[in-house]
């Protein structure tokens, strides 16, 4: 058994990040993806960074690591000189980042695809696209999409929505709008059974905080 898990748009709350990380269990081939969005735009506070290149350097075969459009956008100000960010190894680390990665039963993207490309997908779909497809897209899919960068309560109209939203067919949005909730939604899926799950902090009865799991589609 493995477990594939999710999480996207952080912006830059890294004792946040570091909280939600003790959901994951890095046992056997268990992976972790992560979809973009680590800073702001224009951030000057790059430490985030730094802590995720790390992560992925001490867990080389389990975490995967994807450009969301702020990170796009930090290297076209680097570029320009709009900032004057010049620590290489970060820049050729963020020029190295996927824009997708695929699996036999899923697409996980930061913002989405051309799905009108249908299996055609990865040539129909340029870079940019995958950093700021919008608005977002729900239906039937060739395979499951996940994605961030719409959070959840735009997608719902529920100003409180901070959890996974699916679309009861092929799409799964993960972004919480976490500056705002404190939140970071995390997508759980069983690659022997097919379910998915996430997870809520939920308060007891002493004040204390415990994590439960919950799921959001059940196995097939």
């Amino acid at each position: 058994m493995a477990y594939i898990y999710a999480m996207s748009d952080i912006h830059e709350e890294l004792a946040l990040f570091k909280e939600t990380l003790s959901l994951i269990d890095w046992s056997g081939e268990n992976q972790l993806i992560l979809l973009g969005d680590y800073i702001d735009i224009h951030s000057q506070d790059v430490t985030i960074l730094y802590f995720i290149k790390e992560l992925q350097e001490n867990y080389k075969d389990q975490v995967i690591v994807l450009a969301g459009n702020h990170e796009f956008m930090f290297l076209e100000d680097i570029r320009s000189k709009a900032s004057l960010f010049h620590d290489t190894a970060i820049i050729t680390w963020l020029r190295g980042l996927p824009f997708y990665y695929e699996t036999e039963k899923q697409i996980f993207v930061h913002a989405g695809i051309d799905e009108e490309a249908e299996e055609l997908w990865k040539w129909g779909s340029e870079n940019y696209y995958f950093c700021n497809k919008y608005p977002h897209t729900t239906g039937k899919f060739l395979k499951d999409v996940i994605a961030g960068h719409i959070s959840t309560s735009e997608i719902t109209g529920k100003a409180d929505n901070d959890k996974v939203f699916w679309d009861k067919q092929s799409h799964f949005y993960i972004d919480g709008d976490t500056r705002v909730s404190k939140t970071i939604p995390v997508l759980k899926y069983d690659t022997v059974s097919g379910k998915y799950s996430s997870f809520e902090k939920r308060k007891q009865d002493d004040g204390s905080f415990v994590w439960q799991e919950y799921v959001v589609k059940k196995s097939k």
